[in-house]
C-alpha cells in the first residue's frame, strides 16, 4: 500500500485526483499507475486501469491470475469490471468510497456470486492515510 500511496501523491502533484495502484504477482510489482484521465484525455485512465495495463503488458497476458491489486481508494464499477476480466485474485484498498465504491460501499461487484469470477477483497487498509491524501487534495482545490 505504501507504493500505491506514492503513486497517489504523484497524481496529486499532476493535478489529478490522487489515487494510486500497484499490481503484485509472486511478491514482485508488475504494474503500477496513478489517476491520469485529465492529462491523457482518457476517461478510463483510472489508477487501477493504468496499473492493470502495465501489468498485462509486462507479463504478456491480460489474465493476471494470482495477482493482488493494491489501490488507495475503493474501485469504481468500471475498474471492478476490469479487475474481474483480468482475473485478479485479490484487491486490497485503502479508503472506502461511499459515493461510487463498487467493492462493498455502493455496489459489490467483485464478490458477487452472479458472475463467473470472484475477487477476495480487503478494504480499509491504511484507510486514514489514504483518506488524508484525498481530503488534502480536494481542500486545496476548493481554496
Amino acid at each position: 500500500m505504501g507504493r500505491a500511496l506514492e503513486m497517489a501523491r504523484r497524481a496529486a502533484m499532476a493535478g489529478e485526483v490522487p489515487v494510486g495502484a500497484v499490481v503484485v504477482l509472486d511478491g514482485e510489482v508488475i504494474g503500477e499507475g496513478w489517476n491520469c484521465p485529465v492529462a491523457t484525455h482518457d476517461p478510463t485512465a483510472h489508477a487501477e486501469i493504468v496499473a492493470l495495463r502495465a501489468a498485462a503488458d509486462r507479463i504478456g497476458n491480460y489474465r493476471l491470475r494470482g495477482s493482488t491489486l493494491y489501490v488507495t481508494l475503493e474501485p469504481c464499477v468500471m475498474c471492478a469490471g476490469a479487475i474481474l476480466h483480468a482475473r485478479v485474485a485479490r484487491v486490497v484498498f485503502g479508503a472506502y468510497d461511499p459515493r461510487a465504491g463498487a467493492s462493498g460501499s455502493v455496489f459489490d461487484v467483485l464478490e458477487t456470486d452472479r458472475l463467473n469470477h470472484r475477487v477476495e477483497v480487503l478494504g480499509g487498509v491504511r484507510a486514514a492515510e489514504c483518506g488524508v491524501v484525498l481530503t488534502n487534495f480536494f481542500e486545496a482545490r476548493r481554496a
